[in-house]
């Protein structure tokens, strides 16, 4: 690692005795104080409890001095929408760190081996930490440039492709153009199981929920950092507490552009998000991780068809 220098609730009714009461957060049954007018009136009903959330297409309108792309994956029906540069590419950097971590463990399969103890430890050090130098042992132990391609051909990614440094002559993984779009694939890829295969997908998962480290300077360090930021921050506590997010950021100041490549990725039950960004570097870190935070934020909505929920009212005896 180089130094790293969107409320609205579907509405609900209740039907009783053929007259149609809407509820609203002031619901009441009773006097107009919502407490009940004597003693043999029925007492107050608990609130109506908010429509599950989750992420799904709406407008996205975040400013930023440099370039910005966006894919969302809806992992129920497969679509994918975003911004209008969604084929656009950036430098993967630690992005696809997950990809190489699930590649090696799927290759132990097939080979009937299994991982020995130092393989899990990059493996889980690679994602949890964004460590370089697990990740280049990973990368070495894939076949390099042939892990890259198994990553386009397996994932279905049609505007990646492995790139040469100016400064080295091989291929090397953190220059990897990828896209917006190709970038929720490969999240896609990863969460369905195609990547690192029905022994150790789980386990991948399990490693990209905990992530960990903030954009403090502490916690980034020449060769590893701290990543549990960016999409993390625009999701709702519901959504965070399930466990079920998983996420791989890559960010990079690079030398040559004097930019931030910056990328954020992030896995749940029913979705895939992917934020990718270059900008100046002196905006810093903490610029990047802002701009996922607030693309994710105004993507939140209620979960498609769900009904505000309405208590019964409670009834004494």
């Amino acid at each position: 690692m180089r130094p790293r220098v969107v409320l609205f609730l579907t509405a609900a009714a209740l039907v009783l005795g053929g007259v149609l009461l809407v509820p609203t957060a002031s619901a009441r049954f009773g006097g107009a104080s919502g407490a009940a007018t004597d003693a043999g009136a029925a007492p107050t009903a608990a609130p109506p409890t908010a429509a599950p959330l989750t992420l799904a297409a709406a407008p996205v309108d975040v400013e930023i001095d440099g370039f910005l792309s966006w894919a969302l994956l809806d992992r129920t029906t497969g679509n994918i929408t975003g911004s209008d540069n969604v084929t656009a590419t950036n430098s993967a950097e630690s992005m696809i760190k997950i990809w190489f971590a699930a590649d090696v463990l799927r290759l132990a399969t097939e080979s009937g081996t299994e991982p020995e103890g130092t393989l899990l430890e990059a493996a889980s050090t690679a994602i949890r930490d964004s460590d370089d130098p697990a990740t280049n042992m990973l990368y070495n132990l894939a076949g390099g440039p042939a892990s890259l391609r198994r990553m386009v051909q397996m994932c279905g990614l049609t505007e990646t492709r492995p790139v040469t440094p100016p400064d080295a002559n091989v291929v090397w993984w953190s220059y990897t153009e990828i896209s917006a779009r190709d970038a929720v694939r490969l999240g896609e890829c990863v969460a369905n199981g195609t990547a690192a295969g029905p022994q150790w997908t789980r386990w991948v998962l399990d490693e990209m929920a905990q992530v960990r480290g903030t954009t403090a300077k502490e916690d980034q360090l020449r060769t590893r950092g701290g990543g549990r930021w960016g999409i993390i921050d625009g999701l709702p506590d519901e959504i965070v507490e399930t466990g079920s997010v998983g996420i791989k950021n890559g960010w990079t100041l690079i030398n040559a552009d004097g930019l931030w490549h910056l990328n954020c990725l992030a896995t749940a039950d029913d979705w895939v998000l992917a934020v990718l960004m270059r900008y100046p570097g002196e905006h810093g870190l903490d610029y990047g991780a802002h701009v996922c935070r607030n693309v994710t934020s105004q993507l939140v909505v209620p979960v498609p068809g769900a009904a505000l929920k309405i208590p019964q009212p409670l009834v004494e005896g």
